[in-house]
C-alpha cells in the first residue's frame, strides 16, 4: 500500500515568501495543485473550501459528502481527504497554519471551532442562498486582500478569516441545537474539553471514568453532556477517535495490523478487531482492501 502523502502550504505557494497562508479559486487551485492532490492526502495546516459551482464527492476521514453550490468544508491537520469533482467546479479555498492564526488570536484557538476541533461534528455546512451570499462575499474580499499590497494586510486577512469561522460556527451551533444559554454553552465547553483530553490520551486511556475525573465531573454527567451535544455516549466518542486513528494508520503506516493495534493500546489483537468491526462495520483487513491504492 502506498503511504498517504502529507502536503505543506509551500507546495502551493508558487514562489511566495510566506508559508503561513494561501488563497485561490478552486478552478486555479486544482490546476496549481493537481500533481499533489489527485490522490488521498493529508495536510499539516487548516483549510476552508467553499464551492460555488459544480458537483462532486468530497471524502474526509472516510466519510463521503456530496458537493454542490453552497457546500462549505473545513479540514484540520492530519485528516485524510480526496475528491471527485465535475469539470465545471469552482469556488474558493484557503489554508492557514495554526501558528499564523493563533499568534494573533492568543485566546481563540482554531480547535475551539466545532468544525476544526471535534471528531463527531460533520466537516460540511450546506449554505442556504442568503448564507451563501454572505460567506461568498467574505471569501471574495479575502482573495482581494491576499493579492493586494495593502498596509496591514495580514491583520485584515486574519479579520476576514475570523468572520468566516465565526459565521460558520454560528450556523453549526444552530444546526446542532447549541443554544446561547449558560447551560448549553457549559455543556458544549465541557464537551470540547473532553475531546481535547481524548486527543491527548486516547491511545492509553479508554475509560469514561478517567476522563470524567480529569474534568471534575461524574461519568454519568459526562454521558449526559455527550448525549446532549452529539447524541452519543462518551464511550462512543472515545471509540470513534481510536478507530479513526486506526484507519489513518492503516492508510499511511507500513506496519502490521498487530503493531498498529499495540500502538493504539490494544495488547490483544482480536479485541482490537472486534472494536474496529463494531464501530466501522468491517474488519481492518476489509478496510484496507476497500481503500488500497
Amino acid at each position: 500500500m502506498n503511504p498517504i502523502s502529507v502536503l505543506h502550504i509551500e507546495l502551493f505557494q508558487s514562489g511566495r515568501n510566506t508559508s503561513d497562508f494561501y488563497f485561490n479559486t478552486m478552478k486555479e487551485h486544482l490546476v496549481v495543485g493537481h500533481r499533489h492532490i489527485e490522490k488521498p492526502h493529508r495536510h499539516d495546516f487548516y483549510a476552508a473550501v467553499l464551492f460555488t459551482k459544480g458537483k462532486g464527492i468530497h471524502e474526509i476521514d472516510f466519510q463521503r459528502y456530496d458537493v454542490s453550490e453552497g457546500s462549505l468544508f473545513f479540514l484540520s491537520p492530519g485528516q485524510i481527504h480526496s475528491w471527485e469533482l465535475s469539470e465545471d467546479i469552482d469556488g474558493y479555498i484557503f489554508f492557514c497554519s495554526q501558528e499564523f492564526y493563533e499568534m494573533h488570536y492568543v485566546n481563540q484557538k482554531l480547535r475551539n471551532f466545532p468544525f476544526f476541533g471535534s471528531v463527531s461534528f460533520p466537516r460540511k455546512l450546506q449554505l442556504e442562498i442568503d448564507e451563501l451570499e454572505k460567506i461568498n462575499r467574505l471569501f471574495q474580499e479575502l482573495g482581494e486582500e491576499f493579492h493586494s499590497p495593502n498596509f496591514m494586510k495580514e491583520g485584515f486577512i486574519l479579520s476576514l478569516m475570523s468572520q468566516i469561522f465565526i459565521n460558520a460556527a454560528r450556523l453549526f451551533s444552530k444546526d446542532h441545537d447549541i443554544h446561547a444559554s449558560s447551560a448549553s454553552l457549559s455543556y458544549f465547553k465541557h464537551y470540547q474539553d473532553f475531546e481535547s483530553l481524548i486527543e491527548q490520551y486516547f491511545t492509553g486511556q479508554k475509560s469514561i471514568s478517567y476522563y470524567a475525573s480529569l474534568l471534575g465531573i461524574t461519568p454519568k454527567h459526562l454521558n449526559r453532556i455527550t448525549q446532549s451535544v452529539v447524541q452519543k455516549t462518551a464511550t462512543d466518542i472515545i471509540t470513534e477517535r481510536v478507530v479513526l486513528e486506526a484507519k489513518r494508520m492503516l492508510m499511511y503506516l507500513d506496519e502490521s495490523l498487530v503493531e498498529i493495534a499495540f500502538r493504539l493500546g490494544y495488547e490483544e489483537y482480536s479485541y482490537f478487531v472486534r472494536v474496529f468491526r463494531k464501530s466501522s462495520g468491517m474488519t481492518p483487513t476489509q478496510f484496507m482492501r476497500k481503500y488500497k491504492v
